[in-house]
């Protein structure tokens, strides 16, 4: 979304792409919190059925929309890449720090623009590709191969951000053929649809506060993809995207107040290459969109 010069309130929109990210911090902390008491697959899907209820307010507008088989496929394979990707976020953030977590995801919008260029036939100017270059080595020196063990979690947020990436490659389909209330709701609901076989197959009976916690989940991730949508109406994307690199400091805090993570150095610095990379990829992203070359 692009905002005009008239209508950009800059402040405004730090103010809430800030707030954006205490509520993704927020999500992080709170599955933290949750942990391997429940699999993974489970916890999920619980998150995901317990956040239907903010559904309601979409109900009109995905009644009035036009489901074309078109649509219905774009959105299925959404759903069926952006499951896997739920699902193995919450695997991973039950086995490495917040921080990772939080450094490692910033590689989607970088894997975003390696899917559009091959997949969607984009060109990649030169510094995009040492963008993407930068981001990569960013992401050598988070894990740092053959000096530290990478474990399964590690591997599981790689494997994350890949299927988010392949997730907004969907939404770009969809964004011209739906409203964006429309495209939420079906995420919603294809997501709860597609983790319900994989919870069950691993089915423990959850506790209250399980329940209450996962819908802390739901709650907070629904506020921040709300704040994240007003940011991007006030403001341009560069003032918005440099903002989100705060998360990061936020999970670095969190994660040594809250769970006695160890403040990892190399952790920070990989983040900040990889945050800068995908910062300079939205950034002339955007600069190629005004000047109508996109």
């Amino acid at each position: 979304m692009q905002t005009s010069a008239d209508n950009s309130k800059p402040l405004v929109g730090a103010l809430w792409m800030l707030a954006t990210g205490f509520c993704f911090v927020g999500v992080t902390a709170t599955v933290k919190v949750v942990g391997d008491s429940l699999p993974a697959a489970q916890a999920a899907f619980l998150r995901y059925v317990l956040g239907l209820v903010f559904l309601i307010p979409m109900i009109g507008p995905m009644r009035a929309t036009r489901w074309t088989r078109e649509i219905l496929l774009l959105g299925g394979a959404r759903g069926v890449v952006h499951t896997l990707g739920v699902a193995m976020w919450f695997f991973a953030m039950a086995r490495i720090p917040m921080a990772e977590v939080t450094a490692m995801g910033y590689l989607t919008p970088v894997y975003v623009t390696i899917g559009a260029a091959i997949f969607l036939g984009e060109r990649l100017a030169a510094r995009r590709i040492a963008a993407v270059v930068a981001a990569l080595v960013g992401a050598a020196i988070i894990l740092r191969p053959g000096l530290r063990e990478i474990g399964p979690g590690h591997t599981g947020m790689l494997f994350t951000a890949v299927m988010f990436a392949a997730s907004y490659l969907l939404t770009g389909k969809l964004s011209g053929k739906i409203g964006a209330t429309a495209i939420v709701g079906m995420l919603s609901v294809t997501v709860t649809i597609g983790l319900a076989p994989l919870a069950f197959a691993v089915w423990i009976p959850p506790t209250l506060e399980q329940l209450v916690w996962l819908f802390i989940v739901a709650a907070l991730a629904t506020a921040g993809h709300y704040t994240m949508t007003r940011a991007f109406a006030v403001a341009p994307l560069s003032v918005t995207q440099p903002v989100t690199f705060l998360q990061l400091v936020w999970s670095v805090l969190l994660g040594w107040a809250l769970f006695a993570e160890a403040v990892d150095v190399w952790v920070i610095v990989g983040g900040v290459v990889i945050m800068a990379a995908a910062s300079f990829i939205a950034l002339r992203e955007a600069q190629l969109r005004r000047e109508g070359r996109v």
